[in-house]
């Protein structure tokens, strides 16, 4: 589960990164490795998995998908603070410059 999570979040995230010029002004690039490597890194767990437990593998219990389920969206929820922080720190449209300038 968590790897089909984090694909799904992955291609999800890709299209919109290569459809959308304000998402790549908005570092959506950064998101797209995020989830890539995620994927990337659950695709050797499970094939490390599958190695171990063969035919066992595909039939895993509603407990471990529902633990699986939560770890890939704990991971979705933790790429999109680091992204939300990159965006923060980087402010490519200048928006907190222009708040803070006014304040003043």
């Amino acid at each position: 589960m968590t790897l089909l999570i984090t694909l799904i979040a992955a291609v999800c995230v890709t299209v919109i990164w290569y459809s959308n010029e304000r998402a790549r002004k908005l570092k959506v690039g950064a998101l797209c490795y995020m989830f890539w490597g995620a994927s990337l890194m659950w695709m050797v767990d499970a094939v490390a998995e599958y190695i171990e437990l063969r035919a066992d593998y595909f039939t895993p219990s509603g407990a471990d998908m529902l633990n699986d389920s939560f770890l890939g969206l704990s991971v979705i929820a933790l790429a999109l603070v680091v992204w939300i922080l990159i965006v923060l720190v980087k402010d490519p449209e200048n928006v907190i410059q222009k708040s803070l300038k006014q304040n003043s």
